[in-house]
């Protein structure tokens, strides 16, 4: 498993679940990984989890805060060299209810973690290597940001914005960097548990695949778009939903 020899790569949002799964994929994959993440102590756990600090080391911080980010980049390039890969898994979803009732403030957080903060972790990972040597971006988008989503509309509209970031990057930085994204339905992870918890059986029913998703689903997925045999892919949104959001799924 050497689809990423050599590689070094940031994953924000990985002390557990999906951000995890990715780096601990990258990490098996041959790369050397820097995560984030709020929890100081989860992400110590994480990093022992991943084999140390010969395969990774931590950052503990906030997504939104320019100073953590430039850390980050610093403390990687100084720990492992000049980036080339870089995961944006940072997400929030504060409020939950229709957007006639939506709070104005919790709209700008989600929008300002969920798009503006994405944008700031690439503008800072192209100044630590990825403009000069380039390598690959891929951002964890949402089914929700490709059909509408009652109940999580808001938190839909930042993953749409995501998307279109995506594809806006992808155009400017080419042909050095690739820029994808996924768009994971249901995944079981603690950020998700509200969309599921208590009645798994009946959300997973209405799956042509007839499950929820796990990290590992979306890990290998990331993976794939940020080797090699991705090369000739950038611009893209993979959809990973076990099938829920074909015609007439889902209802």
């Amino acid at each position: 498993m050497t689809q990423l020899a050599g590689a070094v790569a940031i994953v924000t949002g990985a002390s557990r679940g999906i951000g995890f799964a990715i780096a601990q994929r990258f990490v098996a994959e041959g790369a050397r990984v820097c995560i984030t993440g709020r929890d100081a102590t989860a992400l110590e756990t994480a990093v022992k989890d991943l084999g140390g600090a010969e395969h990774a080391i931590a950052v503990a911080g906030r997504g939104d805060d320019p100073d953590h980010r430039a850390e980050v980049i610093d403390t990687t390039v100084g720990a492992f060299g000049p980036i080339s890969q870089l995961v944006n898994n940072i997400g929030i979803n504060p409020a939950y209810g229709p957007l006639g009732t939506l709070d104005l403030g919790a709209a700008r957080k989600m929008f300002d973690v969920n798009v503006v903060g994405t944008l700031g972790w690439v503008q800072e990972a192209l100044r630590g290597g990825l403009a000069e040597h380039g390598g690959s971006i891929v951002n964890i988008s949402s089914v929700s940001g490709v059909r509408p989503a009652p109940g999580i509309a808001f938190y839909g509209v930042t993953k749409a914005a995501l998307i279109h970031l995506t594809e806006e990057l992808a155009v400017e930085l080419a042909p050095k960097v690739r820029v994808n994204a996924v768009a994971p339905a249901v995944v079981k992870t603690r950020f998700a548990t509200a969309l599921y918890e208590g009645r798994e059986e009946k959300v997973a029913a209405t799956y042509p695949l007839r499950r929820l998703g796990v990290p590992e689903d979306i890990a290998g997925a990331v993976t794939f778009l940020s080797s090699p045999d991705a090369s000739w892919i950038t611009g893209q949104t993979l959809v990973i939903d076990g099938g829920v959001t074909l015609a007439g799924a889902g209802e």
